[in-house]
């Protein structure tokens, strides 16, 4: 069945008592991405005679460039089928189907980070980072290899420093990130959307910020659930690149995981091989792979939604170019309807 927001109470419980949750089952998203995008929501419950067996949290994007789609859950890396048995998970994905009919979607796409056995394509080319971490900053230092120990050291000596905060970070963060996102092509989250993750979140989000001369330089949104902090948006600016803020940005991050009683720091997503990914695995982390599965109305092939699709490229290559002023102001109304 569908929720209500009498179910807001059962479905929290079912989200923190279940080993196969993650942090964008929590229900405070559908309250997010509400607020943030307006897009409709479809949360489903399975249930059983012991309660709550499994949900599955589907948002609906539409546009005319992408068309219409359900996505578990967009902007996030992980979402899809969280249930405790298979008749659970079949009744989920049953559930979904119907809706996606039912609204003439093109595709719906379930972001797993097992490959759940749903009969359905899926794609497996991405990975989440993963680090295991030690109880103190000391043994997490000592557990780096000296190569790496050297790099952390140049910030310190261009006197940059860091500072770990909340909705008092959030202009730092969101300017950083607004250039970078336009340096890459790619439009811009609104800041009211990092604003009410925070507000939604008050006791397990922050933002870090790496600041050089008083200026913002590089800064990371954190997010924890039970014992893993993650780190899903993480920018710096290019021209300061050079004195490598992004170390001391993620050290301060790192450590910033271990004070708060954290064991284990997800990095993010990767494609193995890529820049971002070497960064990544140099600190440690271990690649865990994503399974990302679709159903496609009529059978068709698997969507390609993405900054490497070649029929972006030339959109992106203008993107670039563009005021960071006008991709500020441009910039939300596309990411809304970007999964």
């Amino acid at each position: 069945r569908l929720y209500d927001e009498g179910d807001r109470r059962i479905w929290e419980e079912f989200v923190d008592g279940s080993v196969n949750s993650a942090l964008y089952h929590r229900i405070q998203w559908k309250d997010v991405v509400e607020k943030t995008f307006g897009h409709k929501t479809y949360y489903i419950l399975a249930e059983d005679p012991g309660g709550i067996a499994g949900i599955l949290p589907l948002v609906h994007l539409k546009s005319i460039c992408f068309g219409s789609f359900m996505v578990s859950l967009p902007y996030f890396n992980y979402g899809g089928i969280c249930a405790e048995t298979p008749e659970a998970r079949e009744g989920l994905l049953k559930a979904a189907i119907g809706i996606g009919t039912e609204k003439k979607v093109k595709h719906i796409e379930l972001r797993h980070a097992i490959d759940l056995d749903l009969g359905l394509p899926a794609k497996s080319a991405k990975v989440s980072m993963l680090l295991a971490l030690p109880s103190s900053k000391e043994a997490l230092w000592d557990s780096f290899p000296s190569k790496l120990r050297s790099q952390l050291k140049k910030p310190e000596k261009e006197k940059m420093e860091a500072r770990t905060g909340r909705l008092d970070e959030l202009d730092g963060f969101y300017r950083v990130f607004s250039m970078n996102m336009r340096d890459l092509g790619t439009p811009v989250y609104s800041r009211s959307f990092f604003k009410n993750i925070l507000e939604s979140f008050p006791e397990s989000t922050w933002i870090c910020t790496v600041y050089m001369g008083g200026e913002p330089v590089a800064s990371g949104f954190l997010a924890g659930f039970k014992n893993t902090l993650e780190i899903p948006w993480a920018s710096s600016t290019r021209q300061y690149n050079k004195y490598s803020p992004n170390m001391l940005l993620y050290w301060s991050a790192l450590k910033f995981a271990v004070e708060k009683g954290y064991s284990t720091f997800d990095f993010g997503r990767s494609t193995p091989g890529e820049g971002t990914f070497k960064f990544k695995e140099q600190w440690g982390a271990k690649p865990v792979k994503l399974f990302w599965h679709y159903w496609v109305r009529d059978g068709g092939p698997v969507p390609e939604i993405n900054p490497k699709n070649p029929r972006y490229n030339a959109v992106i290559n203008i993107w670039k170019r563009l005021p960071l002023s006008v991709t500020k102001l441009l910039g939300p109304g596309i990411v809304k309807n970007i999964p």
